[in-house]
């Protein structure tokens, strides 16, 4: 069974409306997928994450956490995106909101289900999915 649970944490001006970042996560995912949290935090809570989890001393824009390997079917995973790291960000590369959601909603669906982008081929790989799943639903590609 698809599921696509959204949490909203934080309430700010340009969130994406559920219905928008299920159609986001939607394009990027097999047509089997399973449960998929989407939460949407402040600087905080992205911060603490990040520090525990990546050892990284400050919010990042999201963050990707696979389901248990044991219920790889049932449960793909979580994203936890930071609306403020998320507004910043659009402003300072010059994008709408909606379109770097977007990016980002597609980007950590990819890393869920094994796309990295640490090390060439795998980032070519990666980001020319994104680009082409962004251009399907009408997104330019975010790293022009």
């Amino acid at each position: 069974m698809n599921e696509i649970a959204i949490q909203r944490q934080v309430s700010a001006k340009g969130l994406p409306s559920p219905a928008s970042l299920r159609s986001f996560a939607l394009a990027a995912l097999p047509k089997r997928f399973g449960e998929l949290t989407i939460r949407i935090v402040d600087e905080s809570e992205s911060h603490a994450l990040n520090k525990h989890y990546r050892g990284k001393d400050k919010p990042t824009n999201v963050l990707s956490f696979q389901g248990d390997a044991a219920l790889r079917e049932a449960v793909l995973g979580d994203l936890v995106i930071c609306a403020p790291v998320v507004a910043r960000e659009a402003v300072e590369q010059n994008k709408t909101a909606r379109a770097h959601w977007a990016h980002l909603v597609v980007h950590g669906c990819l890393h869920l289900q094994g796309y990295d982008h640490e090390q060439e081929p795998e980032a070519g790989a990666m980001e020319a999915r994104e680009v082409r799943i962004l251009e399907k639903l009408g997104f330019a590609n975010p790293y022009q």
